[in-house]
């Protein structure tokens, strides 16, 4: 049941927030300016994160008059060591998001200052467990950069604006975490900016409704998971949501991710900290997840989504090395040199537990063409890993109107069948794009779990009947489409005719008759 009253505090605070952060921009480029509000936000974040827990744990000890924001510096370094290894990082008083916004306005050096605090915190966590997570978080928060102003003033003016637009943004006490309001400010910018950046945010954006269903598709039967993984994580949205669906304490060992991009990536670890995720709970790596994959030595993963870049090229075959990697070695074939996306399939299924689900999106182009990917498709069945092929409405995603697929993957399927489900008219149209309803999700998320036929909707295919056909996996191959043309009528449209034909024909002998009183 959906609480109307807080979806719309929700709505006013969303529209709020978008407000300051298109207000701060001016004249830059919104995905330009999106890594200072993002970053400030996560000051903000974790300047209030680590006081209040300084100050919760003195008032249990009865210290109720305590503010770690007053001490001074000095007596503050003395907990340093234990708030490292118990938070991952630390800042001093007066580095504080608070402390550094009250003197903003009257800091000449403010560019210097912020420089100095973000690489403070990012030293904090140096030779500690947390040193991966912070090394180079702030490396994308340029203080110096033209696109802030020409000069130096004009750059701290631009700052303080940013304190101060982002320390007004109404998010609540950071012990309240019912609504989560650093986390979902945070998805809530991220879909704006990529919806605004059009083909640039899409690349790195999964939208909200494709995660719930990718996520619920990975997760049908299952009330825990060890961890959840995507090679391709983006700003790691579709991470999250495992969180969401299945509940705060129910990801056991955490969240996994390789993203190839550095700005996403840090986007990536900011999100995970902006959720609430401890330091000790995610291990994002940034590397080419095709070429360097990093969860070599990590036990399988129970859940793997992913939303991979379509079509890109990749070393394929003119890397002698590939054809030998455990990962695409069993298909006996690699993914074509101009097209990976069997590639991310092959990945996926490698590091995919015996007992779990991989829900990768995907171009459609792979489930019909020859070649390679053709014998890729032969190994998957033969196998018998295909458990589903969903095929979804275009233009859900931004930046591109293709109609996209999800293939569902098991390695414990309880038959050898595959189920297609065509899923083209779940959606609604909201302003440029569809979108799926969260009454779409359902319809899709039941059918696929009880793995029934469904006229012009699912179909259950054997075996048999995919490698008859080629092993085809299009939904079009399998599923029947609703005939929507009008029926008509034969009797009745040539009773029609036959009546135009004769009302013309009077016509006719009136028009002639006009004509012949005319003439004379």
């Amino acid at each position: 049941m959906v609480d109307t009253k807080k979806e719309q505090e929700r709505e006013e605070l969303h529209r709020a927030i978008w407000a300051i952060a298109d207000e701060l921009r001016g004249a830059v480029d919104g995905w330009d300016f999106k890594n200072y509000v993002l970053g400030t936000m996560f000051y903000r974040y974790i300047s209030e994160n680590l006081c209040s827990y300084i100050n919760n744990g003195e008032a249990d000890a009865g210290n109720t008059d305590f503010d770690f924001a007053k001490m001074p510096d000095e007596d503050a370094e003395e907990a340093r060591d234990g708030l490292v290894e118990e938070k991952g990082f630390f800042i001093l008083p007066s580095e504080l998001f608070c402390n550094v916004r009250a003197n903003a306005v009257n800091d000449e050096n403010l560019n210097e200052t912020l420089e100095r605090v973000f690489r403070h915190i990012e030293e904090s966590a140096k030779g500690s467990e947390a040193e991966s997570d912070f090394a180079g978080l702030f490396d994308d928060y340029d203080v110096n950069s033209n696109k802030l102003g020409s000069t130096v003033a004009k750059r701290n003016e631009k700052l303080v604006k940013l304190l101060n637009g982002v320390g007004k943004m109404n998010l609540g006490d950071v012990k309240d975490h019912s609504i989560d309001a650093f986390g979902d400010a945070y998805e809530y910018l991220m879909t704006m900016y990529a919806s605004n950046a059009g083909k640039s945010g899409g690349e790195f954006f999964t939208p909200a409704d494709v995660s719930e269903l990718l996520t619920r598709l990975g997760t049908v039967g299952k009330t825990e998971i060890n961890k959840v993984y995507d090679p391709a994580c983006g700003s790691g949205s579709l991470l999250l949501k495992a969180e969401k669906i299945l509940g705060k304490d129910a990801i056991r060992n955490g969240f996994y991710g390789q993203e190839i991009n550095i700005t996403t990536y840090n986007l990536c670890r900011i999100n995970m900290f902006l959720h609430d995720v401890g330091f000790d709970k995610f291990d994002i790596a940034c590397e080419d997840t095709l070429i360097s994959p990093q969860h070599w030595d990590d036990e399988p993963f129970e859940l793997i989504v992913s939303n991979p870049p379509y079509s890109i090229k990749w070393a394929g075959d003119e890397n002698p090395l590939l054809i030998n990697d455990p990962r695409f070695a069993p298909a006996g074939v690699l993914a074509p040199k101009s097209k990976a996306d069997m590639a991310f399939i092959m990945h996926s299924l490698s590091w995919l537990a015996s007992n779990g689900t991989a829900a990768i999106v995907c171009f459609p182009g792979i489930m019909y063409r020859g070649g390679a990917e053709q014998k890729i498709r032969k190994y998957l069945m033969d196998n018998n890993y295909v458990d589903g092929v969903i095929q979804l409405p275009s233009n859900l995603f931004f930046g591109t109107s293709i109609a996209t697929c999800i293939m569902v993957m098991k390695k414990n399927k309880a038959d050898n069948k595959t189920l297609f489900i065509d899923a083209t008219g779940e959606c609604i149209k909201v302003t440029n794009n569809n979108k799926l309803m969260p009454e779409n999700i359902d319809r899709i998320v039941d059918v696929f779990t009880k793995r029934e036929e469904v006229k012009h909707f699912a179909h259950l295919a054997s075996y048999e009947e995919v490698s008859g056909n080629d092993y085809n996996l299009s939904v079009s191959t399998y599923v029947e489409a609703r005939d929507t043309r009008e029926k008509i009528d034969i009797v009745e449209l040539n009773a029609e005719i036959k009546e135009i034909v004769a009302r013309e024909q009077v016509l006719r002998d009136e028009i002639d008759k006009i004509i012949a009183e005319i003439e004379v």
